[in-house]
């Protein structure tokens, strides 16, 4: 990947080429980083209230581009068009949501002798953001938005593999009136665009979602020059069932917190842990909401699960699936497309790889537990701590699994994971930091201490 100057984007679906986008190299990174250095002395002097505005242009322009983008991203990565335009749509409101930030960036006064001690939250400067190709869109505006707020210029680097939404959200970014050089994407290949972002010393931040072994190496990386850093990497998250839960509920339910994106998400609740006295009630209600998944054509208005990325990466999830038997399954349409059935695997062997390892595809291991110490400690053995689900009727119980598993983002009796006003991170290998929410911003600034003396 390091030598090529263009790359041929395929569509998941059909395996056929959508289009061939230039690859930028070490040369036209330094140019860009450049670009947006010197962007960034008018960028962070434009008025907090003129800021929001340019970002509330912004968000107007992608609304008003929802579903050309949304289809896009069903032709990029394979995404069923439900969840593309949910993603296109997250997109406009993060960036609503942030451009309320820039008149809310406050300090503080800080009561002090002889004199009057006031704090500033000012921009770091050009931040660098590596998003990944399981959600391009949303997580390149949980990057861009709330740093664009904050005074920062960003150059963002898409996954080789979905660069196409990126590049249109730049060009909107264009129309709706912001500067140029102050939001840049530069499409790449990791160790090439991506290791520059992390070496270049005007990048002040970088802001990084993939794999836990990549993300070390960004942080390797970022220690050289104690840059900031912002990872969100591999998730191994846990759903347990309690046998007072509502266990037709909780199965219904469970398919779609794995398999969502083709179970393509850090969040992916892919390890099942059920009370052993509700175990096998649980399964069989289990089976028919997995067999049931409509898998169709992404296209399809009704489907509910599309294709994997990549050949690559249907290998690698079948590879995990050759290893193990497999309790029951759902079907794929057949034909071209990158294609694996949701698929179910029950296991008591808490070593196993497919109950360690993040699969990254539509697999799901259940495994029974005794009581709900023995819950919290399997739930806990990972070096992964992103997400996870608990279903209880008892809310004392609910509250205390909660606190106890050790997850940066848990729901009782739902599986939701991600809301933009909310801090979202992991624990553990999973990440470091917080992306979203009202502190967001912050994070993208360096707190200055000033006292002025009576």
């Amino acid at each position: 990947m390091t030598d090529v100057t263009s790359y041929d984007v395929v569509n998941p679906t059909t395996e056929q080429v959508l289009t061939t986008v230039p690859m930028a190299r070490v040369a036209e990174t330094d140019a860009a980083v450049a670009r947006a250095q010197q962007a960034f002395a008018s960028w962070r002097a434009v008025s907090p209230a003129d800021r929001g505005r340019l970002l509330r242009r912004f968000a107007e322009q992608v609304d008003d581009h929802v579903e050309e983008l949304a289809q896009l991203e069903v032709r990029n990565a394979g995404h069923t068009i439900g969840n593309a335009r949910w993603e296109a749509g997250n997109v406009r409101d993060v960036l609503t949501y942030y451009s309320a930030a820039p008149e809310r960036l406050f300090g503080r006064q800080i009561p002090v002798a002889g004199g009057i001690d006031i704090t500033f939250h000012e921009p770091l400067g050009v931040v660098g953001a590596i998003v990944p190709w399981n959600f391009p869109m949303p997580i390149a505006a949980w990057a861009f938005a709330p740093a664009l707020a904050a005074g920062n210029t960003v150059v963002l680097k898409p996954a080789e593999l979905t660069p196409l939404t990126a590049l249109r959200l730049a060009e909107l970014a264009l129309e709706a009136g912001l500067p140029p050089d102050v939001f840049t994407v530069l499409p790449g290949a990791g160790p090439v665009v991506g290791q520059r972002l992390v070496e270049h010393p005007d990048v002040r931040k970088i802001v990084f979602t993939g794999s836990t072994r990549v993300g070390k190496a960004v942080m390797a990386g970022c220690a050289e020059q104690v840059k900031r850093v912002t990872l969100e990497l591999g998730g191994k998250s846990a759903n347990l069932v309690f046998a007072d839960a509502d266990l037709q509920q909780a199965a219904a339910t469970a398919p779609y917190a794995v398999f969502d994106n083709a179970g393509q998400d850090c969040c992916a609740r892919s390890r099942i842990l059920v009370e052993r006295s509700a175990y096998d009630e649980f399964l069989s209600k289990l089976e028919p909401a997995i067999t049931g998944m409509r898998v169709l054509d992404p296209t399809d208005e009704s489907s509910e699960m599309g294709p994997l990325i990549s050949a690559r990466q249907k290998e690698t999830v079948t590879g995990f699936l050759d290893e193990v038997d497999v309790a029951f399954a759902g079907s794929t349409p057949g034909g071209d497309g990158f294609w694996v059935p949701p698929s179910v695997v029950t296991t008591e062997d808490a070593g196993a790889r497919i109950w360690r390892e993040e699969v990254f595809g539509p697999v799901v291991a259940v495994m029974p537990f005794d009581d709900e110490e023995h819950a919290v400690a399997l739930a806990n053995d990972t070096e992964y701590g992103l997400s996870g689900s608990i279903y209880t009727r008892d809310l004392g119980r609910g509250l205390r699994v909660a606190r106890a598993v050790e997850s940066g983002n848990l729901s009782v009796n739902s599986h939701s994971a991600v809301r933009y006003w909310t801090p979202f991170g992991g624990y553990k290998q999973s990440g470091l930091g917080r992306e979203l929410g009202p502190d967001a911003p912050m994070a993208f600034t360096e707190e200055k201490n000033v006292f002025i003396a009576h």
